[in-house]
């Protein structure tokens, strides 16, 4: 259960070679932009495209849902999700025209972008970050402040810069190895079980999950919540946003209907999956993921929780959020300097929001309780 999207979401890491290797033949024509039928059915179908930055699983349920239930071909949208791969980066795939939407990390976005991709943030998707840093709760390590001089896990390609935020707030530089071991983990937690090192970066719905999932050798059961300590970058405050829907520039200037019409039916999809939570996840398992059933759960009910609340509606940015993923972006040289406007818009997102009569805010989410199976099964 090895959650390699980090990697192939970071194409600004990737050499030229991969990027015409997974980009193919170059743009297709678009389809033509149709509006919605007023009547029952649609005169014509829309045929677009997204891409995602991993395999079949609940980090993108709202999706398949929005295509299983109907809610993309009742905006006469005949959408294909293309599933991503080790050498698949979603931002070089729209940037070469093969894809008319994708889903990535906001500053590996703001990355293609600053080195020349026409990429624009349309929906704000993902709320919060669901990154993690997890030890021993026996190791009496918590937060950043007690990680000097300690091994710290981190998967790199990117996904090191809030951890690194988190060790320079607490006065630890994370280049200097007097300080700090930074340690180049894999993609899963054997080095932690392994105790080889103290604290390993994890996420919320896949990772942290499989901890949970590993058998405790001492007792024979399965390890427990109360085994680790568990440290959120959103408490800290250093977390970056994460998942959110992005198109090319000039895609959008002939096609707004079209990326309002994606962005409503998208959001009934996550709506759906919040609010009938059983049969969403029977709907990502038809789809073909490589994970378990439980494993599934647990994802969704982590991913709702990083969806809701959303206090200006699903897809709408949180500028302070925003700022502070820029912020970071720029300290770490991610970016050398912070974007320029039009980076991302909420035009698209308001007019995809209206007339939709589900909550679209879910103020009242509450995650439920998943029980988790010996390897995620």
């Amino acid at each position: 259960m090895k959650n390699l999207f980090k990697v192939l979401a970071t194409g600004v890491f990737l050499t030229a070679a991969v990027a015409l290797s997974a980009c193919g033949a170059g743009p297709q024509p678009a389809a033509p932009t149709v509006a919605p039928s007023t009547g029952d059915q649609c005169t014509e179908m829309t045929k677009v495209r997204l891409q995602l930055q991993w395999v079949t699983q609940s980090q993108f349920a709202g999706y398949y849902a929005a295509r299983d239930k109907g809610f993309y071909e009742a905006q006469c949208l005949d959408v294909e999700i293309k599933e991503g791969a080790v050498e698949i980066v979603p931002q070089q795939v729209v940037a070469a025209g093969d894809a008319e939407f994708g889903i990535a990390w906001v500053p590996k976005m703001l990355a293609s972008r600053e080195q020349g991709a026409d990429l624009v943030n349309i929906a704000q998707v993902f709320q919060r970050s669901g990154t993690l840093q997890v030890g021993w709760a026996d190791s009496g390590i918590a937060g950043p402040e007690t990680w000097g001089g300690k091994r710290i896990g981190t998967w790199g390609f990117g996904n090191e810069w809030e951890v690194f935020a988190g060790l320079r707030k607490a006065g630890i530089d994370p280049a200097d190895a007097a300080q700090v071991t930074v340690v180049q983990q894999p993609f899963d937690m054997s080095l932690l079980l392994n105790r080889e090192i103290d604290m390993a970066q994890a996420m919320t719905y896949n990772e942290y999950a499989q901890l949970l999932e590993a058998v405790n050798p001492d007792t024979g059961e399965l390890y427990k919540p109360e085994d680790f300590t568990v440290v959120n970058y959103n408490d800290i405050g250093t977390a970056m946003l994460q998942d959110h829907v992005f198109a090319r520039a000039d895609y959008l200037k002939d096609n707004e209907d079209v990326a309002v019409r994606f962005l409503k039916a998208s959001f009934q999809g996550w709506m759906f999956c919040r609010d009938s939570f059983d049969e969403c996840v029977d709907i990502v398992l038809q789809n073909g993921p490589t994970l378990g059933e439980s494993h599934m759960r647990w994802q969704l009910n982590e991913i709702n929780a990083l969806v809701w609340p959303s206090p200006e509606g699903i897809g709408m940015m949180n500028k302070a959020s925003w700022d502070q993923t820029v912020q970071i972006s720029v300290d770490f040289g991610v970016l050398k300097a912070a974007p320029a406007e039009g980076a991302y818009r909420t035009d698209l997102a308001t007019k995809a929001l209206e007339g939709l009569t589900e909550d679209t805010k879910g103020a009242n989410f509450q995650k439920i309780t998943v029980e988790l199976k010996k390897g995620g099964e």
